[in-house]
């Protein structure tokens, strides 16, 4: 299960890569990447083929990132997840958060493998400032006992 201190560890990262924008505009990694954006986090979107999405800048790989960071948030399907994973400790990011629908056992056991502190499974939303529906999602989740372990308060 997720730990407060890796929840905790990610969020306080002032500056997130961001995997799995897409060009319409209309996934959860751009609903995500604008969220973050407006709460005041520095975000770099990382895309194969784009140069700018939603009027942000995108790279292709970490390596080609002009400033260090240190956390990835990855919005993309388990079997993507794998190789961005790869990527990312390659690039020399140290904390990922797997998304809901792009978590599976092997990316879990693959960012261990990796040494990477890996938050798995949960939405960024509910724990990264959370606002409206998230807040309300969140507090649901904890009296209902579904929240992480030691699940940082809102």
């Amino acid at each position: 299960m997720v730990s407060r201190a890796s929840i905790e560890a990610f969020i306080s990262e002032p500056t997130l890569a961001i995997v799995g924008v897409s060009r319409s505009g209309k996934k959860f990694g751009n609903i995500a990447c604008r969220e973050l954006r407006a709460k005041g986090y520095e975000i770099y979107q990382i895309h194969p083929t784009a140069t700018a999405i939603d009027g942000l800048a995108c790279y292709r790989s970490f390596a080609d990132l002009p400033d260090r960071v240190a956390a990835a948030l990855i919005v993309v399907p388990p079997k993507q997840a794998l190789e961005v994973i790869r990527a990312a400790a390659a690039g020399g990011i140290g904390r990922v958060w797997l998304q809901q629908g792009a978590s599976s056992a092997e990316a879990e056991a693959l960012c261990r493998e990796l040494h990477l502190d890996a938050v798995c499974g949960e939405c960024i939303l509910m724990y990264a400032r959370p606002t409206g529906v998230h807040r309300a999602h969140r507090w649901l989740w904890e009296i209902l006992g579904r929240a992480p372990i030691g699940a940082v308060p809102h």
